[in-house]
């Protein structure tokens, strides 16, 4: 048991808080330059970076920031805001060094006894993370300071052993990124086939089809155009369920607006029945996202399941593409009618039909994937305080090669 204080690294700027606010503030920012990373940039769910949406200052400008530079190895902790949030900086990029903001922490660790990797599974633990937070101060907006963060525990095995738990875990969290790739690429797959067949008009027999007026110009002759009203049938918008009223796990999951979809589970009735024959398109009423359902479910208060209505007689499949991304947030304020009343575009029945078997095969492999890194997350999370904390025996686990075989 040690501290974070006797793991950073010799050099004097190993362990340092962010800029001052104003030396750092929007008005530095620059088309191009140093990164600097913000709380986007990190989560309190055990990815290890985001690395996208960056804002940066100038080279000049970053050469006053010396010490909150952090580079490859380098562990980052939200100080303020969403306490709990932690980092650890890719050695694959996308820049080679960044700059800390004003509400974070920076930690170089000695590499001479520590394994970086290790150390932020065990500060992205789920334990570790509710202590952290639990030592936050502050009362409208919780932080810690450079002296909590120093003051930190540390269970730090031999570094062999480090370097075995990092593999292990990071072998499941390889498999749910490789997994996560190709779900990204089979909606993309879908995506484009829409686009290729109702957008540009490339489906099959096209060339061959004449074209006719319509409400929204030219199509096919045989199509025509709907609002979404007449196209799908809706089922409620679910019940009031919040935090306090959900399980940690339990048999049937509740869906909330966000991307991430489950806030949580209940194990009485279902609200909504969903199956991999017959699946439910749900519609997030404040944040637009939609997604496909398969199994038994409910929804909290706006999630809005539907389906194609009965005597439009399109498949489900085409259905959802048709809707997908129809209103943004920039013009939608949070009512279902103005969803209702868009015009799409409706083909005929046999080439809605012919579309929804192909892309059928990419939305279910992609559905098996996410059941995949659901199962790799619960296991990974499992896995993790027991080796931490050494009640598991890292050399009884197979080498990490065995997992992604």
């Amino acid at each position: 048991m040690t501290t974070v204080d006797a793991i950073k690294a010799s050099e004097k700027s190993a362990c340092v808080a962010g800029p001052f606010g104003s030396n750092i503030s929007s008005k530095y920012f620059a088309a191009e330059g140093v990164p600097v990373i913000r709380g986007s940039n990190l989560t309190d769910d055990l990815t290890r970076f985001v690395p996208k949406g960056f804002v940066f200052v100038s080279q000049e400008r970053a050469a006053s920031y010396r010490a909150q530079h952090v580079r490859a190895g380098d562990l980052v902790f939200t100080c303020w805001g969403t306490i709990g949030q932690v980092g650890l900086i890719p050695a694959n990029g996308p820049f080679p060094e960044y700059i800390i903001s004003n509400k974070q922490l920076k930690l170089r660790p000695n590499t001479a006894f520590t394994d970086p990797l290790y150390l932020f599974y065990y500060f992205a633990s789920p334990q570790m993370v509710g202590h952290v937070r639990n030592r936050a101060i502050g009362a409208a907006v919780p932080g810690i300071n450079l002296g909590i963060l120093k003051a930190l525990e540390v269970v730090l095995p031999p570094i062999s052993e480090q370097r075995r738990i990092a593999s292990i875990l990071s072998a499941y969290d390889d498999l749910i990124e490789n997994n996560t790739r190709r779900i990204a690429i089979l909606e993309e797959m879908a995506r484009h086939l829409y686009e290729e067949w109702f957008v540009r008009f490339r489906f099959p027999g096209h060339d061959s089809a004449r074209t006719v007026e319509s409400e929204l110009g030219l199509v096919p002759e045989g199509w025509s155009c709907t609002d979404v009203a007449s196209a799908v049938r809706r089922f409620g918008t679910g019940q009031k369920y919040d935090l306090k009223t959900v399980l940690s796990s339990g048999r049937v999951p509740v869906l909330d607006q966000g991307r991430q979809g489950v806030i949580g589970y209940h194990n009485d009735e279902p609200g909504f029945v969903a199956s991999r024959a017959d699946p439910v398109i749900v519609f997030a009423n404040h944040t637009c996202y939609q997604r496909l359902i398969y199994e038994p479910f409910s929804t909290i208060q706006n999630v809005i399941p539907y389906k194609s209505s009965s005597a439009f007689q399109r498949d489900i499949y085409w259905v959802y593409h048709a809707t997908l991304g129809l209103v943004s947030l920039t013009e939608y304020k949070g009512h279902w009618p103005q969803f209702e009343a868009k015009k799409i575009m409706v083909p005929t029945v046999s080439v809605a039909m012919t579309f929804g078997k192909i892309v059928r095969r990419f939305h279910e492999l992609a559905h098996t994937l996410s059941l995949a890194n659901a199962n790799l997350r619960a296991t990974r999370d499992l896995l993790l305080p027991k080796l931490i904390s050494g009640e598991l025996d890292v050399s009884a686990l197979p080498e990490p090669e065995a997992l992604a075989a």
